[in-house]
């Protein structure tokens, strides 16, 4: 197989299973001369990956080698395959990357950012936190990053979360298309979603952002997405990395100097993987939210985990150790990531 043909032909060698799990029939060990594997979401808040695989520039950089490119849907899964060693390299949102941090034996390294911000929750009628009392709102995945960022805003709110028959309001784990089709049935209040989700629900189904995550946090910046890798493969394969992460700084560099155009790119690259892409004006808004970012904010990152253990979902929020910028430094020649 080539190495640069695209993520559509490779998927006639690994069986994708749409729920978030992504396997092949006989796993390929990991080292120097093993092909390089790197797992993505079908997902605009993973722009530099989409375009990358669909332009074939991580396999034509230089110094990369041999490479397959593995899909996801959901976090979890992509971070069980990276600590399993079917995975190499992953991007993914901080909340799955903190937690197999602090689960998975501290192993796990985020090595940089890439998409900062384009997270909203999007509501029908509610004008005020207040009037969400006795409504159901909806996140992607229980616990993921979405997930913790609606429950700590509720929790700031003075808003319990139901459970059995009491409390204000419910919240209820759907998969994104779930949650736009309940949406526009009016089935659900709103939802707290990335990208482009939060863009399709005002656009098909009305309503309003309640609340910008970006709002949230110092600088309106926290992390959406960032690329991970394990210790072992940072001390075995690092000259591959670096050279992965070279690709990924120079598509970071592209979006910032021509941003419409990128966005364009993406939009070809999500359409090809999913066969329906963006409207122009929903891409439009999904990217005015969206901000390219080589730092992982790692100031974020703390608070994050901070939230996730506050609402019972992480024993600790000890993540020191968990960001390792150095082979990003040594490809940037020491400029500090923005």
């Amino acid at each position: 197989m080539s190495s640069a043909r695209p993520l559509s032909l490779l998927l006639g060698v690994c069986v994708v299973l749409l729920s978030g799990v992504a396997s092949c029939k006989k796993d390929t060990p990991s080292g120097p001369n093993a092909p390089l594997r790197v797992a993505f979401f079908p997902n605009i808040t993973h722009a530099q990956a989409l375009v990358a695989n669909s332009e074939g520039l991580f396999a034509s950089q230089p110094g990369v080698g041999h490479m397959e490119v593995r899909p996801f849907n959901a976090g979890p899964a992509a971070m069980e395959a990276l600590v399993a060693g079917s995975v190499d390299v992953a991007y993914v949102g901080p909340g799955p990357a903190i937690n197999t941090y602090l689960k998975a034996g501290k192993e796990l390294r985020i090595i940089a950012g890439a998409v900062n911000g384009g997270a909203v929750l999007v509501v029908k009628s509610a004008k005020t936190a207040q009037e969400l009392k006795g409504k159901k709102l909806a996140t992607p995945q229980l616990g993921n990053t979405q997930d913790i960022a609606l429950r700590t805003w509720l929790k700031a709110q003075k808003l319990s979360i139901a459970v059995d028959a009491g409390g204000d309001v419910q919240v209820i784990p759907l998969s994104s298309p779930d949650i736009l089709a309940q949406y526009l049935q009016g089935a659900i209040e709103g939802a707290w979603v990335p990208e482009p989700w939060g863009s399709r629900m005002l656009a098909e189904g009305g309503g309003h952002i309640l609340v910008d995550e970006r709002d949230l946090w110092p600088d309106q910046r926290f992390p959406t997405t960032v690329v991970v890798t394990t210790k072992k493969v940072l001390e075995t394969q690092r000259s591959r990395i670096a050279a992965l992460l070279r690709t990924h700084v120079q598509l970071t560099e592209r979006w910032r100097a021509d941003p419409a155009a990128f966005a364009t790119a993406v939009n070809s690259a999500f359409g090809q993987l999913t066969r329906k892409p963006l409207p122009g004006p929903v891409l439009q808004a999904a990217f005015s939210r969206l901000e390219p970012s080589l730092d992982p904010v790692p100031s974020a990152l703390k608070t994050s985990a901070e939230h996730a253990k506050a609402l019972g979902y992480l024993p600790s929020a000890d993540i020191a150790g968990l960001v390792d910028l150095s082979v990003l430094d040594e490809v940037r020649g020491g400029a500090k990531p923005d």
